[in-house]
């Protein structure tokens, strides 16, 4: 039996740094709580023996419809006709002003 998963406010606050998610106290607090529930039901479920259950990715029965590629010509613009109202082109692309974002480290 595998040892319950013990998560802490500091692996936390390293996820939601990572994900860029501003946490407040009491928000940090449940998640520890939330995460380690989520831990727990995944160690129950590899307990589970599947050994003889069939593999299954689709349980509804549906399967994808796909259409042929192709181009409707009657629907688009030609490069040149896509840039004739730009501002500003260069070498047949839009010229757009650059952002930065400063990181706060």
């Amino acid at each position: 039996m595998k040892a319950k998963v013990i998560i802490t406010t500091d692996q936390v606050k390293h996820l939601a740094k990572l994900a860029a998610l501003p946490l407040s106290d009491d928000r940090l607090k449940k998640l520890v709580g939330q995460i380690e529930t989520t831990f727990e039901y995944v160690q129950t479920l590899e307990k589970t023996d599947t050994t003889t259950l069939d593999e299954t990715n689709q349980v509804t029965g549906l399967t994808n419809v796909m259409r042929e590629d192709i181009i409707d010509d009657s629907r688009t613009f030609t490069q040149e006709q896509a840039l004739q109202n730009a501002k500003h082109s260069h070498n047949g692309y839009f010229v757009v002003p650059a952002i930065f974002v400063a990181e706060d480290n």
